[in-house]
């Protein structure tokens, strides 16, 4: 911002080259000047920034920002805030992907529950009923992982922001649904584990 002194030097300048026309009128209220916020100044080449910015600093009312400063600024204040925002949600978008991934793996064992128990009577190895109710556990994963793929590539261009998806993000994602996945087949285990095998032979 200017100082009030350069201010009414301005002002009086911009009077003068206006004309009489443009003087106020004794008891008239004169429009009020336009403050200036920021000022962007180009240097020439193997000007010394710091040098200018020292001399700048050494008015109190002024500062002075490099263009690597103002970045810095900008991912600080309105970046890294969004970052968190969608972290957050992303994180309790994960929590009830768990949750529903878990109750629909525990329902699915609950309803073949003889027929874990008949593999229990023929002698497999529990390996092998954990393994089935996790391959069931990734399948349902690895689908939901393929449509929500599916439809940022479709609709991303069509966002009022533009959307940059990286390979590495999906690749994380992907490890991110597998590890949900995996603990979510933990309730489904421990029913199939508590199963008798003589449960087969009943009605």
């Amino acid at each position: 911002r200017l100082d009030p002194a350069a201010a009414r030097v301005q002002a009086a300048r911009a009077q003068e080259a206006a004309g009489p026309a443009a003087v106020a009128a004794p008891g008239s209220a004169a429009a009020p000047e336009p403050a200036v916020d920021a000022v962007v100044e180009k240097m020439a080449p193997g000007a010394d920034a710091a040098l200018l910015g020292a001399t700048v600093r050494q008015w109190k009312h002024l500062t002075a920002l490099t263009q690597a400063e103002q970045e810095t600024i900008l991912l600080v204040s309105v970046v890294d805030k969004a970052r968190r925002q969608i972290g957050l949600f992303l994180g309790i978008l994960l929590s009830v992907s768990a949750v529903v991934i878990a109750l629909i793996i525990y329902t699915m064992t609950m309803e073949k529950l003889k027929q874990i128990a008949t593999l229990k009577l023929i002698g497999a190895p529990d390996r092998t009923i954990i393994a089935l109710i996790v391959q069931q556990a990734l399948i349902l994963g690895a689908s939901g992982w393929a449509i929500g793929l599916l439809l940022i590539l479709t609709v991303k261009d069509y966002f009022p922001r533009r959307v940059v998806l990286e390979p590495f993000n999906v690749m994380v994602l992907a490890g991110i649904i597998a590890a949900v996945c995996l603990l979510s087949s933990a309730l489904g285990v421990r029913a199939a584990m508590k199963v008798d095998p003589a449960t087969a032979l009943g009605s």
